[in-house]
């Protein structure tokens, strides 16, 4: 059936639905408002930020909306101009928020609906964007519909979801089985695949879950299904948030044991929600899809995706690595200007936390930054990456995922017992202290945030007449009759670069008149403009 087609029947069917408990799943119709956020806001700088990890506003230890909206001015000062949330929504998990338990309400140890609507009020004031997680494939074993088609097997809501008494052998997604049997009774999701016990074939209730037991995928082959997403993306555009972060989109359909990775099917309906979220003004997509990010970042797909494995040669670059630093060069050449990059995020298999993986080597620290902060593209930057936030001992994500650090003390939470470890080299990487010192790594960011700012070619141009010499890389960013050339030095020996005439110092400041040829010490960054003559 063609895809409007398809759509076009889907009402009906919600409609014919019989409510799940505290689900609401009534039709969301569009109210399109134009974005009273400056131009290209979306070019800017963005933070992804984890809000049980942000800023806890009434001293039960765990981080809320309101934390947030009381960093804002911090976040303003450092130049941002997005933020993306990790989850807000009711979760199961009541921690990384991607097990939803109810698609149109907040987590409530984050807060509430009238809070959600302050941060999007007060961000706005500032200037500043607001980004969700919107997690479209799974919902958690905990979503009430799930929860009735486990109690019925003639009710309606069994067809949201994907079932196979016998879905066979040769399944494997990252090397596990992904077909869990409901009915083999009781068990609890414990974390770990080998607590769970094997499929009886010919039970009806075999379910499907592409991130394992205790988040089911979603039927969306199912009209009903895409309609109660489309709703429910309505529902949050319509209090005004700025775009989304669409989660996981490669796996929203499987075919086959085979055939189970970014089908075609996946790409259509992803588009189909890219061009619903496009149809509100000034509104902003990203998708993850780590197996072909170049591909979604294509606007005729998602409009935007994240750079998955540019990070791990940014990071190699910066420790000096001349391989690296050619694979950066030609990424660069090649990429969509939709791209989002970034050093690392909240999964641990991006990396670990940009100090822990420098070894606190503050200078290839900033050559890091600049490797992406300059360059086309949305850069994210993940909270606490500004300050030089360590990580702390844990098991899976958990060592990405602390409170920020505030102050020396901590500064997150009035409680003696926050939701997580404290970052053990809070004492001199902390907000505060980081804003006093002059040459710390918080004002090395806002200082190249503000010249990426102030700079149609560093927000905007294309990327020119690259160059890679060993360790030292050189390139052009170039919009209208405004040129930028921009010079990092990976190595650890001097090196020298031609100058075209008029190059005026951007970076570092004061910097003298350029002369025809500019010295590039050791592990440094120089930034010029370069005069019409």
């Amino acid at each position: 059936m063609p895809i409007k087609t398809l759509f076009s029947t889907v009402l009906a069917a919600a409609l014919a639905l019989p409510a799940a408990a505290q689900i609401d799943t009534t039709p969301v119709p569009a109210q399109p408002k134009p974005s009273a956020l400056p131009a290209h806001w979306q070019h800017g700088v963005f933070m992804e930020v984890f809000v049980r990890g942000y800023q806890d506003s009434n001293g039960d230890g765990i981080g809320d909306l309101r934390g947030l909206t009381r960093r804002l001015d911090y976040l303003k000062k450092l130049g941002i101009s997005g933020l993306w949330l990790m989850p807000i929504t009711a979760s199961s998990d009541h921690d990384h928020g991607y097990a939803t338990t109810d698609y149109r309400n907040i987590e409530p140890q984050y807060g509430t609906l009238a809070d959600f609507d302050e941060l999007v009020r007060e961000a706005h004031q500032r200037g500043i964007a607001i980004v969700m997680d919107y997690v479209i494939n799974h919902a958690s074993w905990q979503f009430p519909p799930f929860q009735e088609a486990l109690k019925d097997h003639a009710s309606p809501w069994r067809s949201w979801f994907v079932w196979n008494p016998d879905p066979g052998p040769g399944w494997d997604i990252w090397g596990k089985y992904p077909w869990y049997d409901a009915a083999q009774k009781p068990w609890t999701w414990t974390g770990e695949w080998k607590d769970m016990p094997p499929i009886r074939p010919g039970s009806p209730d075999i379910f499907f879950g592409t991130f394992g037991p205790h988040m089911p995928d979603f039927n969306l082959r199912n009209p009903a299904v895409v309609q109660y997403h489309e709703d429910s993306l309505r529902f949050w555009l319509n209090r005004g948030l700025d775009g989304y972060r669409l989660d996981a989109v490669p796996h929203l359909i499987e075919n086959n044991a085979k055939d189970w990775n970014d089908q075609p099917e996946s790409r259509v309906l992803t588009k189909h929600f890219q061009d619903l979220i496009k149809s509100y003004p000034g509104r902003y997509v990203v998708c993850e899809a780590t197996a072909e990010p170049i591909a979604y970042g294509n606007p005729d797909l998602c409009g935007g995706a994240f750079a998955f494995n540019l990070n791990y040669e940014m990071i190699k670059a910066a420790k000096g690595e001349a391989a690296a630093v050619q694979k950066v060069a030609d990424y660069y050449r090649t990429m969509s200007p939709t791209m989002a990059t970034f050093l690392h995020n909240h999964d641990i298999f991006t990396g670990q936390r940009v100090w822990d993986q420098l070894h606190g080597d503050e200078a290839r620290y900033r050559l890091a930054a600049a490797s992406y902060l300059l360059l086309p593209g949305t850069p994210f930057v993940y909270y606490g990456e500004e300050i030089g936030q360590a990580g702390i001992d844990g098991k899976g994500d958990d060592p990405l995922r602390s409170p920020m650090s505030w102050t020396a003390a901590g500064g997150f939470t009035t409680s003696t017992q926050p939701f997580r470890p404290l970052a053990l080299n809070r004492s001199a990487h902390n907000a505060e202290s980081q804003q006093r010192d002059a040459g710390s790594l918080f004002n090395f960011y806002r200082e190249l945030i503000a010249l990426r700012r102030a700079s149609s070619a560093l927000t905007l141009g294309r990327y020119e007449a690259d160059r890679v010499d060993g360790a030292v890389w050189a390139f052009q960013r170039v919009h209208g009759k405004e040129r930028v050339l921009v010079a990092i030095n990976y190595g650890d020996t001097p090196a020298a670069l031609d100058l075209p005439a008029r190059a005026r110092p951007l970076y570092p400041k004061g910097g003298t008149a350029s002369r025809s040829r500019a010295a590039l010490p050791p592990r440094s960054l120089r930034v010029y403009r370069l005069e019409a003559p």
